[in-house]
């Protein structure tokens, strides 16, 4: 079985696929670029391993229900996005090799048979697999949100990559709810600039994420890390293979930069 890669892809903003209108139109370049993932892979996935900023949890935790349920964690948008459904099946399964693979690692590991999808997995995978065909199992992030613990998730799940899993952070390269638009120009230009000289090179790339506070506006693009977390996990996966930014644009939501990346 082909060796499929990993990727970090920014998710946008709440429910935006089951919108109309300007704020859907701001995710064009996001949408372009989801709805041709799987076409661009060297073989079908046969399910979807989601690694989602918005949820965390004291153990690496692996959602095994066979039909998940869904998580509406946004606010404000319209009342019909609070019934919208991306059904794709969950995997027990899969769900159970996940446990194994980190907790082999030594990083502590659970379950969670009553988890739903939150809009970090359902905005990402529906675009991708709008029929919800491909079986879908997310894995939480873990508190304290120490990137070197997250480098060493995604390496223990980097065996997957052979069983026809993708595996996919879901989060932002940018994610600052205050300075999204003109004001996020100079901010997200700076730490993008710093993704984009430290992710396409193996060597020295674990290292300069696990201090990744010290980049430039580091701390203006991520008050708080969970959004790049992700990251680290599809980076891990594939830790001595080359990135490639697969989503690159500067105007996002009306002046911010974004980038969204593929390993191996």
């Amino acid at each position: 079985m082909s060796r499929l890669p990993s990727f970090f892809l920014c998710h946008g903003g709440g429910p935006w696929p089951w919108m109309d209108g300007p704020y859907r139109a701001a995710h064009a370049g996001i949408e372009a670029m989801l709805r041709g993932l799987l076409a661009s892979l060297p073989a079908p996935p046969r399910a979807l391993l989601m690694i989602s900023g918005h949820w965390e949890a004291p153990a690496f935790t692996v959602q095994s229900g066979a039909a998940p349920g869904m998580v509406y964690d946004y606010a404000g948008f319209p009342p019909h996005t609070y019934g919208v459904r991306h059904a794709a099946p969950g995997e027990p399964a899969l769900a159970e090799r996940v446990r194994q693979l980190v907790e082999a690692s030594g990083l502590p590991a659970a379950q969670d048979a009553a988890r739903g999808f939150d809009h970090g997995a359902f905005c990402t995978a529906f675009p991708m697999d709008p029929a919800a065909r491909l079986p879908m199992v997310q894995l939480s992030l873990r508190h304290g949100l120490v990137p070197a613990e997250h480098l060493r998730l995604g390496r223990a799940l980097a065996p997957l990559r052979g069983e026809g899993v993708l595996i996919v952070g879901s989060g932002f390269s940018f994610h600052n709810l205050r300075l999204y638009g003109p004001q996020g120009r100079e901010p997200s230009t700076a730490f993008d600039a710093w993704l984009q000289a430290v992710l396409p090179v193996p060597e020295g790339r674990d290292q300069a994420l696990v201090d990744w506070s010290r980049a430039p506006s580091a701390r203006l693009a991520h008050p708080r890390e969970e959004h790049l977390l992700p990251l680290m996990v599809a980076v891990g996966a594939a830790s001595a293979e080359v990135g490639l930014c697969i989503h690159h644009e500067t105007g996002f939501l009306g002046g911010t930069t974004i980038s969204s990346w593929r390993f191996g």
